[in-house]
């Protein structure tokens, strides 16, 4: 009798406590202590979040997002959370939705970790059939059920909760509904938001079965700005928690120090302001300032040269220009010590707005301005779209130039995902400028017009940026020692192939 009174004790206490579940079935699941953060001066985001899950167990809130930065343990406390819940409420029909179904699967492997821990399974009698073997669904002794599913596929005939059910009898949970790397495509963001829409939304089985989103900002028509724009039909309580608050105080120092998310802010300052502070730019924000482009005394020792160049889609678009961009590899030096990292100098620029058939003529002539450097360049990048493969086409005759062409896929992201992977490098300052260079103020002034949503008008110069970063910076394919004695080995061979055509240059421009 007394064993008895103990256990209803313990569970008392375990169901009046989401937190105290949390320590005591994370360690017995994973083998390691479940720590609650301890920040400066706010509460820990752990007792937040444990907060607001309580009261959705309650049912006095039915419509949740919770906004929280990467790392923060989120996936981990939702899935304690469905345990602890199902724990009372054994019957309960939770589907678990993140953007993938594999991740969701993972989310929901978890739960079942938890649920077939004996000392859960004891206490409360709540065991998952020995047929489910599956890992993104399974179904226990009482009938509740949890089913995993991806953001944009099909989650017709599920149902999350009972109906006729005055107490909890399940969720709708999405966690992570974007993945970043995804979310800048306006047809793959859209389609989830669709989805949510037309099925999503009518997967509760009445109108007091929770929904619960929970999840970092990635952009500012993503799917908690359409739930938050009161075109839902459901109202929603917010509930943001940013990595550093507006006294300055870090949310999870023992993971995202203070030190560590002003750098993320300086390096990175696009993916900081959605990912971790929950504020995505806004429509027509900038990606790039101009205080982290570099001007130069004097020009860097550079170790070689090379041209990128974007041109123009047809002569139908005429207003559109190309741009043709010269750039020299340097390595960066720190109190007279090189520090091993690599960066651009841009050399020179010309912006061009012609005809098609006239390209191969203007290209040819900017590298005849180029071939007057000391460094030569012996690579010219170019995109290989409508007019660039002609371009690319009969520049490979050229002797002494190697035609390399960029080609844009599927797999190299939309526009808007390219320049997030070129803002890093530019705002750790590895583009420069040499002083009184009349391209400066056109390249810093276009390049302050990009936007986060593409609503920019032209985006050639930036184009031949992220060409240049990707290929000498990013994915290193350019530079190397063997590059450096080919190019020098070449550059002595071909320099008197050179030679006349610099000096016709000369005559024709009257120097």
């Amino acid at each position: 009798m007394q064993k008895t009174i103990d256990v209803d004790e313990i569970k008392a206490q375990l169901w009046g406590s989401f937190l105290l579940f949390c320590q005591v079935f994370f360690p017995l699941v994973t083998g390691r202590e479940f720590r609650i953060s301890s920040p400066t001066c706010r509460e820990s985001h752990f007792i937040t979040i444990a907060k607001e899950l309580t009261q959705i167990k309650r049912l006095q809130t039915t419509s949740e997002l919770i906004n929280v930065p990467p790392g923060s343990g989120k996936s981990t406390l939702l899935a304690l959370w469905v345990a602890w819940t199902m724990s009372e409420f054994p019957h309960s029909q939770y589907l678990y939705i993140s953007y993938g179904h594999e991740l969701a699967a993972k989310h929901t492997e978890f739960i079942r970790r938890i649920i077939q821990c004996p000392y859960y399974q004891d206490l409360f009698n709540v065991n998952i059939r020995h047929d489910m073997k599956a890992k993104d669904h399974f179904v226990n002794n009482h009938g509740g059920s949890v089913k995993a599913f991806g953001s944009s596929g099909p989650i017709t005939g599920q149902d999350a909760g009972l109906p006729n059910c005055q107490h909890f009898s399940g969720a709708l949970v999405m966690d992570d509904m974007h993945k970043p790397d995804e979310v800048h495509s306006d047809t793959t963001r859209l389609g989830v938001i669709k989805n949510y829409q037309e099925t999503i939304v009518q997967r509760p089985r009445a109108p007091n079965v929770p929904m619960i989103f929970i999840g970092q900002r990635l952009h500012e028509d993503d799917l908690p700005a359409f739930l938050l724009s009161g075109k839902d039909e459901r109202t929603w309580k917010s509930v943001v928690l940013p990595a550093i608050d507006i006294a300055g105080n870090a949310l999870y120092p023992e993971v995202n120090p203070l030190s560590q998310l002003l750098e993320k802010k300086d390096k990175n300052p696009y993916v900081f302001s959605s990912q971790y502070q929950q504020e995505p730019i806004p429509a027509g924000g900038a990606l790039f300032k101009e205080k982290d482009f570099v001007i130069l005394d004097e020009e860097p020792k550079l170790l070689c040269t090379f041209i990128t160049a974007d041109t123009a889609e047809t002569s139908k678009t005429y207003n559109d220009a190309s741009a043709f961009s010269f750039w020299g590899i340097y390595k960066l030096e720190a109190n007279g010590q090189e520090t091993g990292q690599l960066a651009l100098h841009w050399l020179d620029n010309w912006e061009l707005r012609v005809e098609p058939k006239d390209l191969e003529g203007e290209f040819k002539s900017f590298y005849g301005e180029c071939m007057l450097h000391k460094v030569k360049p012996l690579i010219a990048a170019i995109e290989k779209k409508s007019s660039g493969v002609t371009l690319c086409s009969v520049l490979s005759e050229m002797r002494g130039l190697e035609i390399r062409e960029v080609k844009r896929t599927k797999a190299s992201g939309s526009k808007t995902e390219r320049y997030l992977e070129m803002q890093p490098v530019i705002a750790a300052k590895l583009i420069s400028f040499t002083y009184g260079a009349k391209h400066i103020r056109p390249c810093i002034e276009h390049m302050m017009k990009i936007t986060a949503n593409d609503t920019h008008r032209h985006d050639d110069i930036a184009d031949s940026l992220y060409d240049a970063v990707k290929i000498a910076l990013i994915d290193k394919t350019l530079y190397s020692q063997d590059a450096k004695h080919r190019q020098q080995g070449l550059t002595r061979t071909l320099a008197r192939d050179f030679n006349q055509r610099v000096n016709a240059i000369k005559n024709a421009r009257g120097y």
